[in-house]
């Protein structure tokens, strides 16, 4: 039988099934016997697999109940609401899948807190815009708010990743839901830096030319030492894995920490910040 290879990267439904394959394949189960656990048929499996066929919430819920994923922080009923909502770019949910696993992540934000580090007012604050400007629905802003609430949950574990965060000055200047919204976010940051397994860094606007990154960037390093990027496009997302492309990142990374004042001069401008009101 000829086998369809997968590109999980082509679209949110191929990721869906690409995971589903390779989570029915980690047990050892042919589809027969994933599709006898679950009440459904082998050819109705492998249409999901290849992506012939959308899955659906009951088709999800049997899914993880049958994996024992069920409950926990990365469902695949969560991947399908995704699906569904179309509200995330395309590579996104893989890469949510890589962040809630990593051993360390490393984020350099321009112009807005990167998700991981923002209150859920700050979050419902963007995504209430986006829905003002008619980028997205009511309903895709709700699973934008529940999708963060639910990667932050995943950095609770056990041990926890170790966090390199470089912000833009941009990222604490730009007012986001009024100065309530505005404060309690910088409060938390000032919180975030205080944690054990966190480093947290401004660029302030005179570092200039200095900065090695125009964009925002994320490295991830997995259990074992591999490392991720991850950009975004206006259309989609992209996760890279081929070392030649992901060093220079982490080297230029290195070189944008050592440039960038300490978390303790961070943490005195955050607070500086917080004393002056915002018009």
């Amino acid at each position: 039988m000829n086998r369809k290879e997968l590109n999980p990267d082509s679209s949110p439904q191929a990721a869906f099934g690409a995971r589903l394959r390779s989570s029915r394949e980690a047990r050892g189960w042919k589809q027969e016997e994933l599709a006898a656990q679950m009440g459904y048929s082998s050819t109705h499996i492998s249409a999901v697999e290849t992506g012939r066929k959308v899955p659906t919430l009951r088709f999800s819920r049997s899914l993880d109940q049958a994996l024992g994923t069920q409950g926990t922080i990365d469902t695949f009923e969560r991947q399908w609401r995704e699906i569904r909502q179309g509200s995330l770019l395309e590579g996104f949910p893989e890469y949510v899948g890589y962040e809630g696993r990593a051993a360390e992540i490393r984020l350099y934000e321009v112009g807005v807190i990167p998700g991981l580090l923002q209150t859920p007012d700050y979050a419902a604050a963007l995504a209430r815009g986006a829905v003002k400007r008619g980028a997205i629905t009511d309903d895709q802003a709700d699973e934008r708010v529940r999708l963060i609430a639910e990667r932050q949950a995943a950095l609770l574990r056990t041990p926890p990743p170790l966090m390199f965060v470089v912000l833009d000055e941009s990222c604490i200047r730009v007012p986001i839901g009024g100065p309530g919204v505005r404060d309690a976010q910088l409060a938390h940051l000032v919180e975030f830096a205080e944690l054990s397994n966190t480093v947290l860094q401004l660029a302030p606007f005179e570092m200039g030319e200095r900065r090695p990154f125009d964009l925002p960037v994320t490295l991830l390093t997995l259990t074992d030492r591999s490392l991720l990027s991850y950009g975004e496009s206006a259309q989609r997302g992209h996760l890279e894995r081929e070392s030649t492309f992901v060093l220079p990142l982490l080297t230029a990374y290195h070189q944008l920490q050592a440039e960038a004042p300490s978390q303790a001069e961070t943490v005195a401008i955050i607070n500086q910040a917080r004393r002056t009101p915002h018009d």
